[in-house]
C-alpha cells in the first residue's frame, strides 16, 4: 500500500511539474514575438536595420521581440508555415508562397506606402550601350532570389510581357541570392544586365556604393504591391493589433522614429490585405513559378 501511495505521489508530482512547464512556455509564447525577415540583403544590412525597429516594437507591444535570421527566402516561407516564427518580413511572392504553404491561414497587415506601389531596375555597366530591353536577347542576365518579387518574379513577367523568355532567349541566366550582390555581378561583368528593386538601387547609390558606381539603369519597370509585414493565421488578435498599432503610429517627422523609418526607407506604414497581391499570384502563375 505504501508503494501504491508513493507512486501516487510521485505521479502527481510529475503531473504537477509537466503543467507548469506546460503553462511557463505558454506564458512565454504570450510575451515573446518571433519574427524574421527574407535575406533579401546582406546579414549584417538586415540586423542594421531591424535592431532599431525591434527595439521600438518591444516598447510599444510590450512584448519581448525576438529576430531569427534565415539563410534563404523558402527558409522564411516554411518557418512562418510551420509557426516558428509569429512574423516574418515577406516579398509579395513569399507571401503568396507563405499563403499556399499554409493553406490560406497566414495574413499580410502592414506594408511601407512605398510597397503599394515598387518597382524595380534593369541594370547594365556604365560603360553598356545597351538602350531598351528589346535589346537583351542573347546577353546574360543576374536576377536575386528565385523566390524574389522584385528581384525576379516581376521582372521575369515584365520580360514575358515585352516578348522576351527568359529560358530561352538569353545566354544564361545567374541568381545572385540578394539585391546588393545582383549589382555586384553586373559591375564586375559576370553578368551583362541585373535586375534588382528601386529602393536597394537608390539605397546603394546614395552611399556611394563603388558597384552602384560603375553600373546605371537601363530602364524599370510598371508599379505593383510588394513588401509586407505578414502574421501566421492564428496569432492573437489582440497581438496583431498591438503590432499594426505600433507600425500605423510611426511618424517619419517625430524625430524619435526618424532613424528607424530611414533605415526602413519608409515614409510611413499603411494597412494591407490578402487581395493586394492577387496580381503577384498570378504573375507567378503566368512564369510558371507556382501551380
Amino acid at each position: 500500500m505504501q508503494k501504491f501511495q508513493n507512486l501516487k505521489n510521485s505521479l502527481r508530482f510529475l503531473f504537477a511539474s509537466l503543467l507548469l512547464v506546460t503553462i511557463s512556455i505558454h506564458s512565454s509564447a504570450q510575451n515573446t514575438l518571433r519574427i524574421s525577415a527574407i535575406p533579401d540583403e546582406s546579414p549584417t544590412e538586415l540586423q542594421r536595420k531591424f535592431k532599431p525597429l525591434g527595439e521600438y516594437l518591444s516598447k510599444e507591444t510590450g512584448l519581448k521581440i525576438e529576430f531569427t535570421p534565415v539563410t534563404d527566402y523558402a527558409a522564411a516561407v516554411e518557418a512562418l508555415a510551420t509557426k516558428k516564427i509569429d512574423m516574418a518580413w515577406l516579398g509579395g511572392f513569399t507571401y503568396v508562397q507563405a499563403k499556399i504553404r499554409s493553406n490560406g491561414s497566414v495574413v499580410p497587415i502592414i506594408q511601407r506606402a512605398e510597397d503599394a506601389k515598387f518597382t524595380s531596375v534593369f541594370i547594365v555597366p556604365s560603360s553598356s550601350t545597351l538602350k531598351s530591353l528589346g535589346e537583351l536577347k542573347g546577353k546574360t542576365i543576374a536576377f536575386g532570389s528565385p523566390s524574389s518579387t522584385s528581384g525576379h518574379l516581376m521582372p521575369r513577367y515584365f520580360l514575358m510581357q515585352a516578348g522576351l523568355n527568359v529560358d530561352n532567349d538569353f545566354k544564361n541566366v545567374a541568381f545572385s541570392g540578394a539585391h546588393d550582390a545582383t549589382v555586384a555581378f553586373v559591375a564586375s561583368g559576370k553578368a551583362e544586365v541585373g535586375v534588382l528593386n528601386a529602393s536597394v538601387w537608390e539605397k546603394l547609390n546614395e552611399s556611394k556604393s563603388p558597384n552602384a558606381l560603375k553600373s546605371k539603369v537601363l530602364s524599370s519597370t510598371p508599379s505593383y504591391f510588394d513588401y509586407n509585414w505578414t502574421v501566421r493565421g492564428d496569432l492573437e488578435a489582440a497581438t496583431v493589433k498591438k503590432i499594426a498599432d505600433a507600425f500605423l503610429k510611426l511618424d517619419a517627422n517625430n524625430p524619435a522614429h526618424k532613424e528607424l523609418m530611414d533605415l526602413q526607407r519608409a515614409s510611413k506604414y499603411i494597412a494591407t490585405k490578402p487581395s493586394n497581391y492577387d496580381d503577384i499570384e498570378k504573375a507567378a502563375k503566368s512564369a510558371g513559378l507556382i501551380n
